[in-house]
Order: structure tokens, then sequence, then C-alpha cells
């Protein structure tokens, strides 16, 4: 199935490293206009550098204000992939307020924020339009010292369900990837000790951690017109993970 975004206008968040990056690149490869958000400049100007077709906006999303001034200054978005993400390692024990506001403002609250104001302008343009929400394999499975981060990613999925549920009408889809460990410069600070991966990959049928194309590969799939009547699900891409 070929795919061709020529002509389409796309949002990244968090495009400056991992994912985020990989998927800007991929799309623009495809033909899409790609406006790449990140909190790191520099970030953004080597990606740039490395497609100077991609435009650039540096802006940290847990700015509420700040994130709605600079998206909503963005025209024209068909696509959205909300990709933003961080997390802090503790015990639920031992977490500190000061980490569960971050990790909620950017893995939760931006991704409510970031989407609320590109649907509106979709609504408004009645245009249509796809939104990919990049949760994780972590809002289905607990994971030990990411009590955070997994109420996060299950907050995304819900926010994903609704957002289909009441935008469909306007011809808004709207989906969740959620990966399992990939490894990026995220995965491997949570995952790089064997004592804590090799029961992770014990549990994963295919037997390995994800390539970051991997997930790349599904986000594109949910916002291409092979998926026109794919709404409101959230795709594990989890090697197997959700039926171990």
């Amino acid at each position: 199935m070929e795919i061709n975004f020529k002509g389409k206008n796309a949002v990244v968040t968090g495009a400056g490293k991992g994912i985020g990056r990989d998927v800007a690149k991929r799309l623009a490869a495809l033909g899409a206009h790609v406006v790449a958000i990140s909190r790191t400049q520099a970030d953004l100007d080597s990606l740039k550098t490395e497609v100077p077709s991609i435009e650039t906006v540096a802006v940290d999303l847990a700015d509420w204000a700040a994130a709605r001034t600079a998206v909503a200054a963005i025209p024209n978005v068909d696509m959205l992939v909300n990709n933003a993400g961080t997390n802090r390692l503790d015990k639920f024990l031992d977490v500190k307020e000061e980490d569960l506001d971050l990790v909620m403002d950017i893995n939760f609250k931006a991704v409510f924020n970031v989407a609320q104001v590109v649907s509106r302008q979709m609504v408004d343009r009645k245009s249509g339009g796809a939104i990919v929400n990049v949760s994780s394999a972590a809002s289905y499975r607990g994971l030990l010292d990411h009590a955070v981060y997994c109420a996060s990613k299950a907050a995304v999925d819900k926010l994903t369900n609704v957002m289909a549920l009441e935008l469909g009408q306007y011809k808004i889809r709207v989906n969740s990837v959620n990966p399992t460990v990939a490894l990026t410069e995220l995965g491997k600070i949570a995952w790089s000790d064997p004592v804590k991966a090799d029961p992770m990959l014990a549990r994963i049928p295919m037997g390995r951690f994800l390539e970051v194309s991997d997930i790349v590969d599904a986000i594109v799939y949910l916002l291409g017109d092979g998926a026109s009547m794919v709404t409101g699900i959230n795709l594990p891409v989890d090697g197997g993970l959700a039926t171990s």
C-alpha cells in the first residue's frame, strides 16, 4: 500500500529526539509539510539541518498558555502526532508532587491542550483530519517504578477514545499507538539494566524490544487513507505483550 501525504500539513510534538524526530522525517519524506515542535532549540536546529523543508517551533508544552499560542499560529493542520513525553522513575510510595505534576503536564495535559487547539481548527475549517496520540503499553501493563507514567498513558488512552467519539461527526479520526519498550534515549534510561530488561523481554512473544521504525510505521498507517475507517483504537505495538 503506497502512502503519500503530498499537500498535507502535519504537526509533530516532541520532534527533537527519538520517536518524534523519526516521525517528522518520515512524514516529510512522504510529501507532507511538517511543523516540528520541541522544547529544545538545538534539537530543532539539527533536525532542520537534516531536513530543511521541516518548519520548527520551540515551545515548552508544559506551559499551557504558551503551547496554545504556538499551536494556534500553525495554519491548516491536517495531521497531528502528539508524541511529546517524559518520565520520572520512582516507587509509588516515594513519588514527589513535582514529578507527578511534570509527567502529567507533558504526557497528558499537553496532549489534551494541543489536540484541543488543532481539533478546533479542523472543525472550523470543516476539513476533517487525523490525530495520533503516542501512548504506551504501560497504559495496560503495570510496571515497577512507573506509577505516574502508567497513569498518564492510561489517561491518554481514554482521552483518545472520547475524542474519537465526539470528533467523528467532523470527519476527524483519533487513535493512539501503544508501544512497548523502544530503545530511544528515554527507553535506555528506563531499561538499560538487564536485571529489569530481561523479565520484560521474556513477556514479549516476539522476543525483542521495538525499533523506532516499528512505531513510526504504525503511526503513518493510522494517519493515512488506508485507515480511513479506523478511529478510537488504542493500537498495541508490543510484539504480543498484550496477549501474554
